[in-house]
């Protein structure tokens, strides 16, 4: 690989994070294990700088434990982890941020195998587990998690995708007879769960009455999205090895799963591949949001392209998707514009699930136990009307490492307007990677506020025009693989160096146009107001 970062630096150190994931006793090969976990980018004490969660998944046993990391003003984090009521050992999986009760503070949600447990903001980097007294029960493996309102009345509401029914008795191996993580079609899936909000007091279960809970699957990744345009939220889930689930809201507190009919329940071939992560955007700057979903590497990622009538078609082939220079097992994914050149491009964390026979490429760096599974992670950068480009070999601190790398979420975590990332990868330090993108366009960072209900606008649809140019973000928390971003719509301008104007599809349907105004700044979009600033 040449010298030099490429688009990213790794700043890990630089800025004080120093958390180790832990995998717990590695002999069993327990396929919990290699699910990994997941990594929160959000602004969780209120001061506009997002702070870090990072989840581990050892067992109830071990001595790692969760760690919350405070940004502080210089930039750096201090870890505030104990006495913070995350800090607890366990196998953690996903992870989502949402604003339950909507009093200004973000509430935190983690899946776990065998269990869900909810954390309500008390301030200061303090929270409360309020698991049981708000009706949060979860006894399956839970993998990745969102927060949504999919009956518009305000109050986040909860879907938690789960896994399958494992059995940790059983053993598997490879063909040449080493023990091995077994694949989730050894197993039995397992139904989501759906979980209303009823007025920030408490959750009711209603997967069965939505009908989602009604259809098993080895759920892995979820995306959040009014996919048919009639302005309600539908639920897009990731099955691993089963067709995937595409649950349109019918708008009266059910839904209808519209996955084969839509065009993604499964690739152009018909094949229905391992779903792991799940990214959402508009790749070709259309107006409508395409979906992008990780599998295996013997598979091809797909990236599903939507038409105006919601229906999707597989365009990977033809978006150079299928053309990167080496192949891995992706997980978590996040489409966003790091050059700010106005089109999106595509990261992906990698690390493979089956153990590789000796030889090959050596995989250094990289913990004995895992070597057998580690991969390089990619970087592709959007070229204009939905082609990407592979450039991973010139950008070696995110891709030149070899990781077994899970969750991913991409946020600016600096403000200087580069959209920064950070991996949290099985059995090594986590790492954060800045953006030091040479060539960067100007860009803005909308945050979308709705006063008095679903306080930071979860759903909302942001239109940015500028240099002719509209183009739309989602504000959705939820992504990646059991990760969460901080919900800020960020956009890429190009060399557009002013905003004509704003416009908000806001979470009940509602829409509002804002003035424009320069660049290369971050601003608020507050409902009722008219006003950007």
């Amino acid at each position: 690989m040449p010298d030099g970062p490429g688009w990213f630096e790794d700043v890990t150190a630089k800025v004080g994070i120093d958390f180790t994931h832990d995998a717990g006793s590695l002999e069993k090969y327990l396929t919990p294990q290699s699910t990994g976990s997941g990594v929160a980018a959000c602004d969780l004490d209120g001061d506009g700088r997002p702070d870090l969660l990072f989840l581990t998944n050892g067992g109830t046993g071990s001595k790692s434990t969760n760690k919350l990391y405070r940004q502080k003003s210089d930039g750096t984090f201090e870890d505030v982890s104990a006495g913070s009521g995350l800090d607890f050992a366990g196998c953690n999986m996903g992870v989502a941020v949402g604003d339950i009760d909507n009093d200004g503070k973000p509430d935190v949600l983690i899946t776990q195998y065998t269990g869900a447990r909810l954390f309500l903001n008390q301030g200061g980097m303090k929270f409360k587990d309020v698991t049981e007294e708000m009706g949060i029960k979860n006894p399956l493996w839970g993998a990745s998690v969102a927060f949504l309102d999919y009956d518009r009345d305000g109050w986040l509401d909860l879907v938690i995708v789960n896994y399958v029914d494992f059995d940790p008795n059983w053993p598997c191996r490879t063909r040449a007879g080493q023990p091995d993580y077994c694949s989730p079609k050894v197993f039995r899936g397992t139904a989501s769960k759906l979980f209303r909000n009823v007025g920030g007091k408490r959750f009711e279960d209603v997967s069965v009455a939505s009908r989602i809970g009604e259809v098993a699957g080895p759920g892995f990744g979820v995306a959040v999205a009014d996919f048919d345009g009639d302005g309600w939220p539908d639920i897009f889930v990731a099955n691993d090895g089963m067709p995937n689930r595409l649950w349109v809201n019918q708008r009266n507190s059910t839904f209808r799963d519209e996955a084969a009919s839509r065009g993604v329940a499964s690739t152009q071939m018909g094949l229905a591949y391992a779903g792991m992560g799940v990214a959402l955007g508009d790749v070709d700057n259309d107006g409508l949001f395409d979906l992008y979903n990780t599998h295996l590497v013997s598979e091809t990622n797909t990236l599903w392209k939507q038409n105006p009538r919601g229906v999707f078609k597989d365009v990977t082939a033809a978006a150079g998707l299928t053309q990167t220079r080496w192949r891995a097992t992706g997980w978590g994914n996040v489409l966003t514009d790091f050059d700010n050149d106005g089109w999106l491009d595509l990261a992906i964390a990698t690390g493979g699930v089956e153990r590789r026979p000796p030889g090959g490429t050596p995989r250094t760096g990289v913990a004995p136990h895992w070597e057998p599974y580690a991969d390089r992670n990619q970087l592709l950068a959007g070229v204009g009307g939905g082609r990407f480009k592979d450039i991973s070999v010139n950008s070696p601190a995110f891709c030149g490492h070899f990781n077994v790398a899970r969750g991913l979420i991409a946020a600016d975590l600096d403000g200087d307007g580069g959209v920064d990332l950070v991996v949290n990868a099985i059995g090594e330090k986590a790492r954060v990677f800045r953006n030091v993108c040479p060539r960067r366009g100007h860009w803005l960072a909308v945050r979308a506020i709705e006063p008095d209900r679903n306080r930071d606008a979860v759903g909302a649809v942001v239109a940015v025009t500028a240099g002719g140019v509209r183009r739309i973000r989602l504000v959705a928390p939820a992504g990646s693989f059991l990760s969460a971003g901080p919900g800020t719509a960020y956009f890429g301008l190009g060399e557009a160096g002013s905003v004509d104007g704003f416009d908000v599809v806001w979470p009940d349907g509602t829409r509002e146009t804002f003035p424009g105004g320069p660049t290369d700044r971050s601003l608020e979009l507050r409902k009722g107001s008219g006003l950007s600033k």
